[in-house]
């Protein structure tokens, strides 16, 4: 089995360390991931530059562009066979409710599933005061996890799981629960400065302010020590609202 691995924090994170770790013992591991850190990239594709790649040896990459660009590569020119699931991950911080939506780490996860291949995200829910990042509960979701799927456990066609892991010790972890996405608060912060030239620059996003209480959202489950599995799908589609508007549009 090929597992194909990309991220968002970039080819020297630690997290894709230990998602590489976590899977060298369940089938071959080809990495593609961004040369330098690509978070919030969401899934914007580099088309107005060429992407230059490099060879780092034995089934891995770096690119000098975005984890969707990544993981395209990958699957029409790098890869010499297709994967069987496109991984990505382990995300240096959660991608709780809202933040679905801006993560470079589900963006390549979706690439994956809109190439026809099974996918899935994982991040790990860190605070900035945390005194360590607990690797080893991630890793061992990981193989939780991928161990399921390869034994059945089903990866919705044309979508992917995205999986969120408390950081707390291992001991500590409570176990997987399935979520629906639920809403993230976030301070509002547009910071503005200026540069040496007199001229004003910003610097915008404020830090995590709290979840939604909403019972069976991902929020609410990470803080009380679960890890989540949320499946996604690239339909934006309101498909429960098109009838509103075909009572006023031509069908």
């Amino acid at each position: 089995m090929l597992f194909l691995v990309s991220n968002d924090d970039g080819y020297d994170a630690p997290g894709i360390a230990a998602l590489v770790r976590a899977l060298t013992p369940l089938g071959r591991v080809a990495v593609v991931a961004p040369e330098h850190e690509q978070s919030a990239k969401s899934h914007a594709f580099t088309m107005l530059e060429p992407l230059r790649v490099r060879d780092r040896g034995e089934g891995r990459w770096s690119v000098a562009g975005t984890p969707a660009d990544c993981v395209y590569l990958a699957v029409h020119h790098l890869l010499d066979q297709a994967p069987a699931l496109v991984v990505s991950g382990i995300n240096r911080g959660s991608n709780l409710g809202q933040d679905v939506h801006y993560s470079g780490t589900v963006a390549a996860a979706l690439e994956g599933c809109m190439q026809g291949h099974a996918a899935l995200a994982f991040s790990l829910h860190r605070s900035s005061g945390d005194p360590i990042d607990h690797w080893e509960t991630a890793e061992a979701v990981v193989q939780r996890v991928i161990r399921a799927v390869m034994n059945g456990a089903p990866v919705p066609r044309g979508a992917m799981l995205s999986v969120n892991i408390p950081n707390v010790p291992l001991s500590e972890l409570r176990g997987v629960k399935a979520a629906s996405l639920g809403k993230r608060f976030y301070d509002p912060a547009v910071h503005v400065r200026m540069d040496p030239r007199g001229g004003d620059y910003y610097w915008i996003g404020g830090p995590h302010a709290g979840f939604d209480p909403q019972p069976g959202t991902d929020g609410p489950m990470i803080a009380e020590g679960w890890a989540t599995v949320t499946p996604l799908h690239p339909d934006l589609t309101w498909h429960e609202h098109l009838h509103t508007l075909r009572s006023w549009t031509d069908g």
